[in-house]
């Protein structure tokens, strides 16, 4: 896997990886940038929530789970001090949909976990992670 950002200007930037699809990255206006993308910690954040809900939601498929509606709420944490990594994680999926089993939402959750995830394996490593998952009838 590669990836590559170029200097628009500022503390702007441009990334574009492997797939070919550009992302604006900026510092948030009170830490001198301009505001104009992701800051970099957000990526992070909604990297590791893409990378649970494309496991959750494929699991759930292949238990044949009726989705009509799939998010995910994630809320970090972070150090006060530099390098203020994320200390705690939580998670949380909501799925609605017809008849959604409870155990098949709890077993796709706990496999993304435990063995699917990469972005998951990472973040333990410095953050608490809690998950939760909430079911909503369609």
């Amino acid at each position: 896997m590669d990836a590559k950002l170029f200097w628009k200007s500022g503390l702007a930037f441009k990334g574009i990886g492997n797939s070919g699809v550009p992302v604006d990255l900026d510092a948030s206006k009170d830490h001198g940038g301009g505001g104009e993308g992701l800051v970099p910690m957000e990526m992070i954040l909604i990297g590791l929530g893409g990378c649970t809900a494309m496991d959750v939601i494929s699991i759930l498929a292949k238990k044949r789970q009726e989705v009509t509606k799939f998010e995910i709420e994630l809320h970090a944490d972070r150090a006060a001090e530099h390098p203020k990594t994320f200390t705690h994680i939580t998670i949380e999926y909501v799925i609605t949909g017809k008849g959604i089993d409870p155990e098949a939402v709890k077993r796709a959750v706990e496999l993304s976990e435990t063995k699917y995830c990469p972005g998951m394996a990472m973040l333990r490593k410095s953050a608490d992670i809690q998950t939760r998952f909430r079911i909503e009838e369609a």
